[in-house]
């Protein structure tokens, strides 16, 4: 039975929380049904590590903890210290922004009185120019489509998923979400993780890891042995990745070579912000980019909205445009930007209330 509804009336609070603002996604997970027979389970792709790990819904702290919505000047900004390098920049984000008080305090405080008294943008920048993860709150509404495809090699015969091999490069939720679902209608997926760098989503949830990765064959690779690392991709007709171009290009694999190599191949390429925008994001700040946020209870500005909500909703967009594209023959260059996914959706909910009256969204 196909469960692409969104049900809020009597659901946990994790789906009530995402209110009508999930609507449009509706018509995805219908699409990718349609072209590989796989129903969408969306309650259950967009909400389960939330469950499995016991998150809270978020206010203006995202539920992993990590991102941080702070009200500045002229909007709203929202700062992702998911890493510990992301921690050991403060000190440096705070003389940027010219925080009064040298080290004395804490810091997360600090860095909310100094974003406070600078413009939005201003504050997301000099986050983004010390690789900490930052957006203002709907900068990327309405700057491009939230998946571009390149038709870059040949057109091949289309082929029955059973019949198409993936090698996944991706890691955490997006990239490894497109493969389960290419993997459900059939696909043979081979997952690919760095001998010195294994997929952060192992550090949590066995059951959320398993989720995202059952079925599927496993290999661990070292990234600076170039003929093993393409020998991973030589029989694949699909590869996903969620990498920077340029570094991706330093290990050898390109994808334009990929996709010139054999007709009907496709390679998806997942990115915070488009394939030439070498600035970071992960889920929450992604979300705040797109504008894909929650009202808050006093009305008193934005909050999450979800858990990391853009990457499971990249991950949909990314396999919806994946099993196109094998439907049309294939040959594209498919660029998913996490940002743009997000604001597509809010972009097109509808208003709060225009809900169906019978509570499904």
């Amino acid at each position: 039975m196909e469960n692409h509804a969104l049900t809020v009336g009597r659901a946990p609070a994790w789906t009530r929380s995402a209110g009508d603002r999930l609507h449009p996604l509706v018509a995805v997970a219908r699409d990718i049904t349609e072209l590989t027979g796989v129903p969408v389970d969306l309650e259950t792709e967009l909400f389960l590590r939330a469950r499995l790990a016991g998150l809270a819904v978020p206010g203006r702290t995202s539920a992993g903890g990590s991102c941080h919505l702070m009200r500045a000047a002229d909007g709203w900004v929202a700062v992702n210290l998911a890493r510990p390098d992301d921690h050991a920049a403060l000190p440096a984000l705070l003389n940027l922004l010219g925080a009064e008080g040298g080290l004395e305090g804490d810091p997360l405080v600090r860095l909310r009185r100094a974003v406070a008294a600078r413009p939005a943008a201003e504050a997301a920048g000099h986050a983004q120019l010390l690789g900490v993860a930052a957006a203002f709150l709907g900068s990327e509404a309405g700057r491009r489509p939230p998946v571009l495809r390149e038709r870059v090699g040949r057109v091949g015969t289309p082929r029955p998923f059973n019949a198409v091999r993936v090698t996944d490069f991706s890691a955490l939720w997006a990239g490894p979400l497109c493969a389960r679902l290419l993997g459900l209608a059939g696909a043979d997926v081979l997952k690919v993780e760095c001998a010195g760098r294994p997929d952060g989503v192992r550090r949590g949830s066995p059951a959320f890891y398993r989720h995202l990765h059952h079925g599927h064959r496993s290999l661990v690779v070292d990234f600076a042995d170039r003929d093993a690392l393409l020998t991973t991709v030589a029989d694949a007709d699909v590869v996903i990745e969620a990498s920077r171009p340029r570094a991706l290009r330093r290990l050898g694999l390109r994808a334009e070579r990929f996709l010139a190599a054999r007709p009907g191949r496709v390679w998806v390429s997942v990115t915070g912000y488009g394939r030439d925008d070498d600035r970071i994001a992960f889920g929450d700040d992604a979300a705040v980019a797109g504008g894909l946020v929650s009202l808050g209870p006093d009305g008193g500005g934005p909050t999450f909205l979800g858990d990391a909500i853009a990457d499971p909703v990249t991950g949909i967009y990314a396999a919806q445009a994946a099993a196109r594209s094998l439907r049309e023959g294939g040959g594209h260059l498919v660029c998913v930007s996490m940002a743009a996914c997000a604001a597509e959706l809010a972009d097109s909910a509808p208003a709060p209330g225009d809900g169906d009256r019978d509570g499904r969204v």
